[in-house]
């Protein structure tokens, strides 16, 4: 089953970023949602398209996505969509947003894809299947000192946890280099060698689901705050596993528990 939800989450996510990517760099009218982040027709599109796609091939399975909400909300399954993860960025022609999609049994990531339709780059992963950037395998750093480390937060992702945003930014000052490049991309980098940390203090389900299959699968570890192996959690922390531990010891979140 794994093998096919490989499939089916890499060519949902692809074909959800390429009707997104219609739209990129032209103009678009923006609105604010209730909770004051944008919104445009490319983040609406794009998600009717993902759950079309998934309405056909998996009529029996849940949809939990950003911009339309949940339906059959009783499933054993369910896909977890953000079509444009990043809408800021991407109303200013800023090519670092992506398309999630994620499947899950419960609180369990079964598999996820990110497709970054502006940069050329995409990450798809099933559990036991390991993880693919642009069809090779994708593999977390080997750095093992803080001293070396490239970690990274989304700017302004810590609005509503301050706390947490001085805890990164004292832990920034240790290493070799920090930077705020945000939303998803920052996970593709760590999930691909690029980068040690990246960090949210705050994220929805259909933000981090997609992403935490990914981390792990290509040898990193993911947690929240509280040090919890989730993706429903609070926040969320990725690393590669030499510094697992250092990193999260340095933010304050507790040893990790299941």
């Amino acid at each position: 089953m794994s093998a096919s939800l490989l499939q089916a989450v890499a060519e949902v996510a692809a074909l959800a970023g390429a009707e997104a990517m219609k739209h990129y760099g032209g103009a678009l009218e923006v609105e604010p949602k209730a909770d004051g982040s944008p919104v445009t027709i490319a983040d609406r599109n794009a998600e009717r398209l993902a759950r079309n796609w998934i309405e056909r091939h998996f009529p029996a399975d849940g949809i939990l996505g950003e911009e339309f909400g949940e339906s059959r909300p009783g499933a054993v399954r369910r896909w977890l969509l953000d079509p444009v993860d990043g809408t800021r960025a991407f109303v200013r022609g800023v090519p670092l947003w992506g398309t999630l999609v994620a499947v899950v049994e419960g609180e369990h990531v079964l598999a996820g894809a990110a497709e970054f339709p502006a940069v050329g780059e995409r990450l798809s992963a099933a559990r036991g299947e390991g993880c693919w950037w642009n069809g090779s395998r994708a593999h977390v750093s080997l750095v093992s000192e803080i001293s070396e480390a490239m970690v990274l937060a989304t700017d302004g992702g810590f609005r509503r946890t301050p706390e947490r945003g001085r805890a990164w930014s004292a832990l920034a000052a240790r290493t070799a280099d920090a930077r705020t490049w945000g939303d998803c991309y920052g996970y593709l980098l760590v999930a691909t060698g690029r980068a040690e940390l990246m960090t949210d203090g705050t994220l929805s389900p259909w933000d981090i689901a997609a992403l935490q299959v990914l981390v792990e699968e290509a040898g990193g570890v993911f947690t929240d705050w509280g040090g919890r192996s989730s993706a429903f959690g609070d926040g969320a922390i990725a690393t590669n596993a030499a510094l697992a531990g250092a990193l999260r010891s340095a933010l304050g979140v507790p040893p990790g528990r299941d």
